[in-house]
């Protein structure tokens, strides 16, 4: 892939084919430079055209929970009782 700006979706989607074939380069070599600069262009694309929305608190705690195969009982620790994590994942705040 010659190195340019990305200007569509092709483009977009020929980098990350790319990124993940250098993936594993060795550092101070020209395919990591190569992987950096890459890594760059397809930054600067994702933050014009593929906006990401901040995602309701409640729903960001339990889709942390839901990946990591976590209980209410796991979040105790952190929470510091049961009524607490009760109270918090309870919020009135529109979530999934």
């Amino acid at each position: 892939m010659e190195l340019r700006p990305m200007r569509n979706e092709t483009d977009y989607q020929e980098a990350l084919r790319e990124i993940e074939l250098l993936f594993n380069a060795a550092p101070n070599t020209p395919e990591y430079d190569r992987l950096d600069v890459l890594s760059t262009l397809v930054e600067a694309y994702e933050k014009k055209h593929i906006p990401i929305a901040i995602p309701d608190p409640i729903a960001a705690i339990d889709y942390y929970m839901e990946t990591r195969g976590w209980s209410r009982i796991d979040l105790e620790s952190c929470l510091g009782s049961p009524a607490r994590v009760s109270e918090v994942l309870s919020l009135d705040t529109p979530h999934a």
